[in-house]
């Protein structure tokens, strides 16, 4: 019995001898199934705007490593990015109570320069989504953090340093209407080298706010002609409103033409929600061309459309017909019909806007590309919607 106890007792310490010196258990041993790998995607993902299958990434990341720092600030980032998205406001509380632990959690383990950054550079990405409080001092606080810290350029996985700082300062800048700020931001990027990972992101958004800049050069707007001036696509309300602020379209129109306005205050049904409804009312009542209501046979009604897009040969015939009104010029609306070739080799000396083009064209209003294109289908910007207001301003002598 004493022999058999002795045996067990050798064999069980054995057995804890092993265990004490047995490798810890790893999690995810596939070398693709790592906290970096799920990490990187989980980013992309998000750039992407996918925001739940980001979310399970981090998740995973942290799965595979729950002191890696940098996985934490993503799961933080994503869970923000949802918070803006959800309207219940319990919801939104707890999505970013949830992005704040991340952050504690990111920031307690960041092990390098690397993850610090990553933990600063979600942190201005966070600011500027959320928009609280002086949250621009707070995204220039986060960004003068990461560009002191000593990081090695090779080791980031994601971000890179100063590049991705100073391409998510432009953004919130520009979010912030900083647009002077907004454009050396991107600048910046643009001339750190001849091509990075933001580089391309950054050629594009400075080309924008370059836009922006000289659009809104030499001119005071009002709140929405601020907010239209950086959006990428103006709609039918939106461009009502640009005009009626900007123009005193009502004021000038009573005390400038003999035409008298539309009687019986027709707003069309379709407008009755619309936050720019008195705006778009106005246009209809000069019965402006280029904005006016149109027949739909399904809800047979005449409809404004207010979401929907302004085209840029739309915007021509606008800017024609105010030039018109304003002038009397009745002869300057088929002032260029009867042309056998157009300059443009996207429109045809036939086409319904050709005379609307020539004049906004001829009178530095609108510009055509380099190749002499109009492009009348594409979608009108904010920052060529106020530069065609001003120009027209300025046609016309209005102050």
């Amino acid at each position: 019995m004493k022999s058999l106890f002795k045996g067990v007792l050798f064999a069980s310490a054995a057995l804890l001898l092993g265990a004490g010196c047995a490798k810890p258990v790893v999690k995810c041993p596939s070398p693709g199934d790592s906290p970096q790998h799920h990490y990187i995607a989980g980013m992309e993902l998000l750039e992407q705007g996918s925001l739940e299958e980001a979310a399970s990434k981090f998740e995973r990341a942290s799965f595979c490593d729950g002191e890696y720092g940098p996985a934490h600030a993503g799961a933080a980032l994503a869970a923000v990015l949802k918070a803006k998205e959800v309207a219940d406001p319990d919801y939104r509380k707890i999505d970013l109570e949830k992005a704040a632990e991340r952050m504690k959690a990111a920031w307690k383990n960041s092990r390098t320069p690397e993850d610090k950054a990553a933990y600063h550079l979600a942190s201005m990405r966070m600011e500027t989504a959320l928009k609280q409080g002086d949250w621009l001092e707070g995204v220039e606080d986060a960004k003068k953090a990461a560009v002191k810290l000593d990081t090695d350029e090779e080791k980031f996985l994601y971000y890179k340093v100063p590049e991705a700082a100073d391409y998510f300062m432009g953004r919130a800048y520009l979010e912030a209407g900083e647009f002077q700020k907004s454009r050396d931001s991107f600048g910046a990027v643009l001339n750190a080298r001849s091509s990075g990972k933001w580089h391309g992101a950054a050629d594009k958004a400075w080309k924008r706010t370059d836009k922006v800049v000289r659009a809104l050069s030499g001119m005071t707007l009002g709140d929405a002609g601020k907010r239209i001036a950086v959006q990428e696509s103006v709609t039918r309300a939106e461009m009502s409103a640009l005009l009626v602020d900007e123009l005193k379209i009502d004021k000038l129109f009573a005390g400038r033409i003999p035409a008298k306005p539309r009687d019986g205050g027709f707003v069309p049904m379709d407008l009755n929600s619309s936050p720019f409804r008195e705006e778009a009312a106005t246009l209809i009542k000069w019965n402006v061309r280029g904005l006016e209501p149109s027949y739909d046979a399904s809800t047979r009604a005449y409809l404004f459309r207010p979401e929907e897009p302004v085209k840029r040969k739309e915007l021509a015939m606008v800017l024609e017909d105010v030039v018109v009104k304003l002038t009397g010029d009745e002869g300057a609306s088929s002032a260029f019909l009867g042309h056998r070739a157009s300059p443009f080799p996207d429109i045809e000396p036939t086409s319904a806007w050709y005379n609307a083009t020539m004049s906004v064209t001829t009178r530095n209003m609108m510009e055509t590309e380099l190749t002499g294109e109009f492009r009348p289908d594409d979608v009108v910007d904010g920052a060529e919607a106020v530069m065609a207001i001003r120009a027209l301003k300025y046609r016309l002598n209005i102050n």
